[in-house]
């Protein structure tokens, strides 16, 4: 025991000694595990983060790439949208294209059916006072009353339309024709009842410029009543269409200007005759103004001309002034403004040839002489527009003419004095764009002697629109 001692004491003493170096050596082994594992976690936590970040940017990528479908869908659902809303507008728009020009076509076929009775005498063959309303074509006297039917299409009409894209612009043009003021030739109705076309519009617009054959600027062709005749009651009514240059300018919303020069004409009564002479002596352009207003009720006008008139027989030449003022205006009323109300006063001196297709005309020349002298002329016209609801609607007009000539100055008994005339009518339309019209007229012609005849009239019409 005591010899082992010794080797005993000497292994703890070993032991001792050895024993930090293991522990180190033990701690160092786990410093070394841990810092493996730490590595380990950062490596992977690196990983993790390349991962999300990857997936962040492919999720963003593919939010781009559903964005850009989406807008990329919209805009091919908006050019769809675009396209067919162009192919509807299309549809409504009539017409067709040519290059850059659109062309439209419009106008209207119609019938006539008419019974006359003339109080005082006949009208003679081919007069076309038997087709339209025309006061200066009633006889008068005491003369054996007549009666006359006439079957006709010669109010038939057709118009051309073209407009150009210019710029910011178009420039548009119109020609409109129809059969009905030509005179039928002689022995017509025996077997084709031919009618000769007539020019009665033709225009070129761009902007507030209008030149060409119009409507005169006197006129409000807004107020012309719906008629199976072509313009109603005409003697108390501005009727003129005319080459011209106007030019309009909008003054405020709804109010506008016009102002034209229009071409000239002079209607002479030549003494003791009753018949006018067109005298084309004329220099200077009729110049009319007329002041539009549309307010939200219907829509009025006032007009206003100057012109000069004059002739020229074996180098001496004569003057006269001529002005009128005309006031017209359409009113709606009616639940929906179904029903209007419309007027036309006109007064002047030397305007005959504007009023009622020259009833009376502008000057009175002397016999033995060669002064001029204005005839004096007023006329009124008013109509009152009924819809009965569905598909009738009624009209009834009326219409007035006076005309006073020079102090001094002797004019045939036979001359126009005064016109007047009462009318009403009923309107059908069964299916669109047709109509179908009867309407009854009453008329008296009164000449500078008193002498006067009357018209009563029964006519039918059919009219196709298109």
């Amino acid at each position: 025991m005591s010899r082992n001692r010794p080797l005993a004491c000497a292994l703890l003493a070993a032991s001792s000694l050895a024993a930090p170096q293991l522990a180190r050596a033990a701690t160092t082994e786990r410093e070394a595990a841990l810092e493996a594992r730490l590595e380990r976690l950062e490596a992977e936590m690196q990983q993790l983060r390349t991962d999300l970040a990857s997936a962040r940017e492919a999720q963003a990528s593919s939010d781009n790439r559903s964005e850009q479908a989406l807008a990329n869908a919209s805009a091919r659902d908006a050019t769809t949208e675009a396209r067919i809303a162009a192919v509807e507008k299309a549809d409504k728009v009539s017409g067709f294209q040519v290059g850059a020009t659109r062309f439209t076509l419009g106008g209207f076929v119609k019938v006539n059916a008419i019974s006359s009775r003339w109080s005082e005498g006949d009208v003679g063959v081919g007069a076309l006072g038997k087709e339209f309303y025309l006061p200066q074509q009633i006889p008068v006297g005491d003369a054996p009353s007549s009666h006359d039917m006439t079957i006709m299409a010669r109010q038939t009409r057709f118009s051309l339309g073209a407009a150009t894209p210019v710029g910011d612009k178009e420039i548009k043009g119109y020609l409109e024709f129809d059969f009905a003021i030509a005179t039928a030739p002689a022995g017509a109705q025996r077997a084709t009842n031919a009618y000769t076309p007539t020019l009665r519009r033709a225009f070129i617009q761009y902007g507030p410029w209008l030149i060409g054959q119009e409507w005169s600027t006197f006129q409000n062709v807004a107020i012309l009543p719906e008629s199976t005749d072509f313009a109603g009651s005409i003697e108390g009514t501005v009727f003129n269409r005319q080459p011209l240059v106007r030019y309009t300018h909008g003054l405020a919303p709804g109010l506008e200007l016009a102002l034209a020069l229009e071409n000239p004409q002079t209607e002479v009564l030549l003494g003791t005759s009753t018949g006018y002479a067109d005298y084309d002596e004329d220099r200077l352009p009729d110049l009319v103004g007329r002041l539009n207003w549309a307010p939200s009720f219907g829509s009025f006008a006032l007009a206003a001309i100057a012109r000069e008139m004059r002739t020229e027989e074996n180098g001496h030449s004569e003057t006269a002034l001529g002005w009128g003022l005309s006031g017209s205006g359409k009113i709606l009323f009616g639940h929906g403004d179904r029903h209007d109300l419309r007027v036309m006063v006109t007064y002047g001196e030397g305007i005959g040839r504007y009023i009622g297709l020259g009833f009376v005309g502008d000057v009175v020349q002397t016999a033995a002489g060669y002064d001029l002298e204005p005839i004096t002329n007023f006329a009124a016209t008013g109509a009152l527009r009924l819809a009965w609801g569905g598909t009738l609607r009624s009209t009834f007009m009326g219409g007035y003419q006076s005309a006073g000539y020079p102090a001094g100055y002797l004019v045939n008994d036979l001359a126009n004095k005064r016109s007047w005339s009462a009318a009403g009518n009923l309107f059908w339309t069964p299916v669109s764009h047709f109509d179908v019209g009867v309407e009854y007229r009453h008329a008296v012609r009164e000449t500078v002697s008193g002498a006067d005849g009357a018209l009563d009239r029964l006519e039918f019409a059919a009219k196709y629109s298109f």
